[in-house]
């Protein structure tokens, strides 16, 4: 039986952060410095809620800020069990296309939220990321009886209770139990619970609640189209749309939003090295029938919520109950470290004694004194130091059982431990080799106390990690010497950890100063898209990617017409104003996936990935169209926009990137003969030409 799945590094200390009380805004974006990668993809998220209304957010506090705590540890469990987690033993569990998944999913979400009301926008990328956590809970738990259920499990049949059955929880169960831990919103915990049941986003849901699960199932729907092979797309648009009717989400609005979540979704994909596929076409759901395009939302979606039976899912006790199950990891082979296997336990059951062991360490006389956790036996251990140590200057917390002292020494980090060998639930030895996982448990000097002299046990406690071995009873001399040694190591360690956290610090604010610099040399100051540079190394990208999937690729060269006129005519602050008009134009008349650059003064540079020559040409007839009625200097003599476009498709005969580019500037020159055009040499039909 494998380890539980627990976030690592930075992750983990951000979690371990956030679960105290009272950590401020400013403190969670320090400790979210300490990795430019992550740092990176929470202010990507909180950019997807707050909008572009005010300008990117580029401060992590601000961004910790926009999301919330709740969200921001989420973030943090989901991306680093996407790094740690791309395989596993389980050997029928698809472990790429279960993140793939849940990163068009999140992303779908997230859209959704913007789009609909039903559920929190801050919350909404973490819990389309996690929404199935359970799964890969279960996977890694149990990778092989897991396995063997999803071979031997029938098309059709509910995997909840399959799940239920063999392991005592389903993985819906499991996923709420995480997101209750986290402090998400308990509407988002019963929807997750409950999401994949043949009931969620029925007809006859019609509560708040209700509407989150609908949206996660259709989040869910979109991400299972993103992942399915190109020869399935159509067949599964049909539902799809029935979903999005029951949310009252009209077909063109829906078609609109799958694409921009197959768009940011391979970005996503790129960002964090997962292989994410072709783009589905949704698009070319226009072609459905209209009696599957045009369903209307049933009338029993709004009927009164006493269908929804809301106390069946709004009672977080049921969900946290079933991780019990995953007590079995007690019989794990002591490398496997099976204690840390209950993150969310662990957090409940420490909140009695951890208000026990705050008062006591806090009372009194205790500020500035070193802190030694007791882990073992009461009357072996605890009582005849209880009176001891506080005397000799420290200050004592305890632990009843190994197990309770794992996670008292995971939240308070105390620089000593004395454990007893014969420690119950988790015996020292295990404890200590379990400890010295966790980035926080290898700083923690600790010496395993036994009652005899054992050279086996001594022996496998300093292979387990031990700074120490001691036998009881404890002469007071011996016990101050060794605690004065082993006070003098950590503060060294507090030393070492200082200056790391220091050097830290100034690599994490060069990373994201360095990350702000290279946006700001890929983006175009005066109009605020892309700039030449970002486009070519973008369309590199694309295509590859085209070449490999066999996708096709169009590009177009478009030359804004008469601007050198309108500088000297109207000034050049006219002439700036009306490339921002333009632009904006241009954005309103595009798609999600398509990439806007401004490549010299008056010329721009669009990158259309998976788009025929056919709907290339038809969306640059549209941004053609828009900027023609477009007044871009007012007065007494209005004078309107003008643009020539030149468009072209990766074919047979396009060797590169380069030839690709080179056929849309020739298409252009075309284009530019007429004036107020689009056109393309590789088809003598398509030119659209205006009077200017």
């Amino acid at each position: 039986m494998e380890v539980f799945p627990l976030p690592k590094g930075a992750a983990m200390a951000l979690i371990r952060l956030t679960q105290r009380e009272g950590t401020s805004l400013a403190v969670m974006a320090h400790a979210l410095k300490s990795d430019p990668t992550l740092s990176v993809r929470v202010i990507r998220v909180a950019n997807g809620v707050s909008g572009t209304e005010q300008g990117p957010l580029v401060s992590l506090r601000d961004a910790v800020n926009v999301l919330g705590v709740p969200a921001v540890r989420s973030l943090a469990m989901g991306f680093s069990l996407l790094e740690h987690h791309r395989s596993g033993a389980c050997s029928n569990f698809d472990y790429p296309r279960f993140w793939s998944q849940a990163l068009a999913r999140a992303v779908a979400l997230q859209l959704l939220a913007g789009l609909r009301a039903g559920c929190p926008p801050a919350d909404a990328f973490s819990v389309g990321l996690i929404a199935r956590l359970g799964e890969l809970v279960l996977a890694t738990v149990f990778a092989q009886p897991y396995g063997d259920l999803l071979r031997q499990r029938s098309a059709g049949q509910a995997l909840a209770q399959r799940e239920q059955e063999a392991f005592g929880v389903s993985s819906g169960a499991l996923t709420a139990s995480l997101l209750l831990d986290y402090n998400l919103p308990d509407e988002c915990v019963a929807a997750a619970e409950v999401f994949d049941l043949p009931a969620a986003g029925s007809q006859q849901d019609g509560g708040g609640d209700a509407i989150l699960r609908q949206l996660l199932v259709l989040a869910d729907y979109i991400g299972a189209v993103c992942v399915a092979a190109p020869t399935e797309w159509r067949g599964l648009m049909p539902k799809l749309f029935q979903l999005g009717a029951k949310l009252s989400l009209k077909a063109e609005a829906l078609i609109a939003l799958c694409d921009r979540t197959a768009h940011e979704w391979r970005e996503w994909g790129g960002m964090l090295e997962l292989e994410t596929g072709p783009m589905p076409h949704f698009e070319e759901a226009v072609d459905l029938p209209q009696d599957v395009l045009e369903v209307t939302e049933p009338p029993k979606v709004t009927e009164p919520p006493k269908v929804t039976e809301p106390p069946k899912v709004t009672e977080p006790p049921k969900v946290i109950e079933p991780p019990k199950v995953i007590e079995p990891p007690k019989a794990a082979e002591p490398p496997k470290a099976p204690k840390p296997v209950e993150p969310p336990k662990a957090a409940k059951a420490s909140r009695p004694p951890e208000a026990e062991v705050r008062a006591a360490v806090t009372s009194g006389d205790a500020a500035g004194q070193m802190c030694i956790l007791l882990v073992g036996d009461e009357a072996r251990l605890r009582n005849p130091l209880r009176e001891v140590l506080p005397t000799a200057g420290y200050r004592v917390a305890e632990a009843a059982n190994g197990r309770q002292g794992l996670t008292m020494a995971i939240e308070l980090q105390p620089p000593i431990m004395l454990v007893d060998l014969l420690s119950t639930e988790i015996d020292g030895i295990e404890l200590t080799r379990t400890l010295r996982q966790f980035k926080a448990g290898r700083s923690i000097y600790i010496l395993v106390l036994s009652d005899r002299d054992d050279d086996e046990k001594l022996v496998a406690a300093f292979a387990a990690g031990a700074d120490g071995f001691l036998t009881l009873p404890l002469p007071p001399r011996i016990l101050t010497a060794r605690l004065q040694a082993g006070k003098r190591a950590a503060s060294l360690r507090e030393e070492l950890g200082q200056e790391q956290e220091r050097i830290r610090r100034i690599s994490a604010e060069l990373a994201v100063s360095n990350q702000q610099l290279q946006e700001v040399g890929m983006t175009d100051l005066l109009t605020g898209c892309r700039n030449r540079r970002y486009a070519m190394e973008r369309m590199q990208q694309e295509w590859a990617m085209a070449v490999r999937s066999e996708r096709p690729l169009a590009c177009m060269v478009i030359d804004v017409d008469n601007l050198k006129q309108l500088n000297d005519t109207h000034g050049h602050d006219a002439g700036d104003t009306a490339l921002k008009l333009v632009v904006s134009a241009f954005r309103e008349e595009m798609r999600a996936q398509d990439v806007l650059a401004r490549s010299g003064g008056d010329e721009f540079l669009v990158i259309c990935p998976d788009t025929t020559l056919e709907a290339a040409l038809a969306c640059a007839e549209r941004m053609r169209a828009a900027v023609e009625a477009l007044p871009v200097v007012g007065g007494a003599r209005t004078v309107h926009g003008s643009v020539s476009i030149g468009v072209a498709v990766r074919d047979a005969t396009t060797p590169d990137a380069d030839a690709l580019i080179r056929l849309a500037d020739q298409s252009a020159y075309l284009a530019k003969r007429h004036r107020n055009a689009v056109a393309t040499v590789q088809s003598s039909a398509t030119l659209s030409a205006r009077s200017a």
